[in-house]
């Protein structure tokens, strides 16, 4: 596969994931601004828009719509939820002999549709547009599992997808790693990640920080937590690298470094996992960092590192 298809390819997984966790994480922050009086709408806001990386312009005090204008309708920043849509798009296109003709159908629709949606948004609210954007995302991730064969562009797809995953789930944990561990902060958490229901389901209704940072960081059946997403990033990586090394004990760059972050999660005590939790988890985020730039690096032929907030559209 040429290695601008295969750059198109993995950033297309990386962008709509981005776009469906971000509407997500926003669908769960502006419920709790709106419902609950007690939170301070400026720091949630400010809080917020750390996790996700996206910088404030000004000192005006933030409040419910200014904070979806910047993460959600932003055109010139590509982590918000429009720029991460027509990021995807554009590389779609760029890409167009390489993905199926319903997957192409599916984005172009969805970006269609952005104008029409943000202004109903604008004025009845910002949970339809983030609700459509989240079932689009669904809808993306189905007929790219029907319709594409499971070659090479199917696993570079796969591989962005999973390591942006990882990635946010790092940082919404960064996020609350200062709260009690009994602080409703974590249902936030759990409810921004999709895995609210499950999580009750697997601990029985029990809520606490060791529980909940154990469940996304290392449940290994959960698909959003970050040991599974570590875990399929590393086996899509395996068969892309089959037969490219000479010797069966040399492994690449990227995959050294997911073997290594996978490893370190899988075996870790439990009892460990929340001691000196803040570092942990700025180690790991480093790791996925260096993850991006190796896989960069082996396959597309770019260099320096692509950050994540102001990743550029290849075409």
């Amino acid at each position: 596969m040429l290695a601008r298809n295969a750059e198109s390819l993995y950033w297309i997984g990386r962008y709509v994931e981005r776009a469906d966790d971000t509407a997500r994480i926003l669908n769960v922050s502006v419920h709790q601004l709106l419902e609950d009086a007690s939170v301070d709408p400026d720091y949630a806001s400010r809080q917020l828009l750390a996790v996700l990386g996206i910088e404030s312009k000004g000192d005006e005090e933030l409040d419910v719509w200014k904070l979806t204008e910047l993460v959600a309708y932003a055109k010139d920043n590509a982590a918000s939820i429009v720029g991460s849509i027509n990021s995807a798009r554009e590389n779609t296109r760029g890409a167009r002999e390489v993905v199926s003709t319903e997957l192409w159908e599916c984005l172009n629709a969805t970006w269609n549709a952005v104008p029409d949606r943000q202004r109903y948004a604008r004025r009845a609210g910002p949970h339809a547009f983030l609700s459509f954007v989240e079932e689009r995302a669904a809808m993306f991730a189905g007929l790219a599992d029907s319709t594409m064969s499971r070659d090479d562009g199917w696993l570079f797809m796969v591989l962005g997808r999973s390591v942006e995953r990882a990635d946010m789930v790092v940082r919404l944990l960064l996020s609350r790693v200062q709260d009690k561990a009994s602080s409703p902060g974590w249902i936030t958490v759990l409810r921004s990640a999709g895995a609210q229901d499950t999580y009750l389901r697997t601990n029985r209704g029990a809520l606490d920080a060791g529980r909940v940072v154990q469940f996304l960081l290392r449940d290994n059946l959960f698909p959003r937590s970050v040991f599974h997403a570590l875990r399929l990033a590393e086996e899509c990586l395996d068969q892309l690298d089959t037969g490219a090394n000479t010797r069966g004990t040399e492994k690449s760059e990227a995959l050294r470094l997911l073997g290594r972050s996978r490893s370190e999660l899988e075996f870790l005590r439990p009892s460990d996992l929340l001691e000196d939790l803040p570092r942990r988890l700025g180690a790991l985020q480093t790791a996925i960092k260096d993850i991006g730039e190796a896989v960069s690096v082996q396959y597309f032929n770019t260099s320096p590192w692509v950050a994540w907030r102001g990743a550029e559209v290849s075409l």
